[in-house]
């Protein structure tokens, strides 16, 4: 647990260096604005999908009974909410990810790794592969496990959700610049219980409000930390 604490502390660390700022702030900001002009122009969709959704599962019906109507409609304002927050949030992630690390991986190497040569064994193409996979699995995992909700399993599946896409999303483009194609093969099969338990402690930020603004980067930045500290150690430089 020790390597994992020590990632997110140096993740922290530099989540408000110059550098880091902007990063910070363009992937939340290009997210919001996306999800909220498709919001706005496909309302009426969207709209219908939810309450196919809610007929499904018959709380449609119960909703139409309710008294008065405007806390119906407020109910239904927030799974409206409910839903753009986590399309905001993967969004944001994945933009991170693809565009984001770079930058990100500069800055953390420059300063704590500067000894780590580049094997560049990962590609833009390998990252954007990687991103599909972890949104398919991501997206499939809620839907999949929907009836859950009913019996009140389904509160755990957030939780395991964002864990699992923070570290397939993050662990690639982590080290896909300084390690071999046989390196992180190696780093993603012996530190599988590292990258998830990362993986779930970031994601628990994306729950808390205001400070889930800073979860994308801070997820890469500790990810990153992980991930250039283990092929360090994995050299053995």
């Amino acid at each position: 647990m020790t390597p994992i604490l020590d990632s997110m502390a140096r993740g922290l660390r530099d989540l408000f260096s110059l550098r880091v700022l902007w990063v910070v702030v363009w992937p939340m900001l290009v997210s919001m604005l996306l999800w909220l002009a498709l919001g706005i122009t496909f309302w009426s969709t969207f709209s219908g999908w939810i309450e196919q959704g809610l007929d499904q599962i018959g709380i449609l019906v119960w909703l139409a009974e309710i008294e008065p109507v405007w806390i119906a409609n407020g109910i239904q304002a927030l799974l409206h909410l409910m839903l753009f927050v986590p399309l905001v949030m993967l969004t944001a992630l994945v933009l991170t990810a693809l565009f984001g690390m770079p930058a990100l991986i500069r800055a953390v190497a420059e300063r704590d790794y500067p000894q780590l040569v580049r094997e560049n064994g990962g590609s833009f193409v390998g990252s954007i592969w990687n991103a599909v996979i972890a949104i398919v699995v991501f997206i499939t995992l809620w839907v999949v496990t929907l009836p859950l909700w009913l019996i009140g399993i389904g509160v755990v599946i957030p939780f395991v959700a964002a864990a699992y896409l923070n570290q397939r999303l993050f662990r690639y483009d982590a080290i896909a610049e300084h390690a071999t194609a046989d390196e992180m093969a190696a780093l993603f099969k012996n530190e599988r219980g590292g990258w998830w338990g990362l993986g779930l402690l970031t994601g628990l930020v994306q729950f808390v409000p205001v400070l889930n603004l800073l979860g994308p980067v801070f997820a890469a930045l500790a990810f990153i930390h992980y991930g250039l500290a283990r092929l360090n150690q994995q050299r053995g430089v």
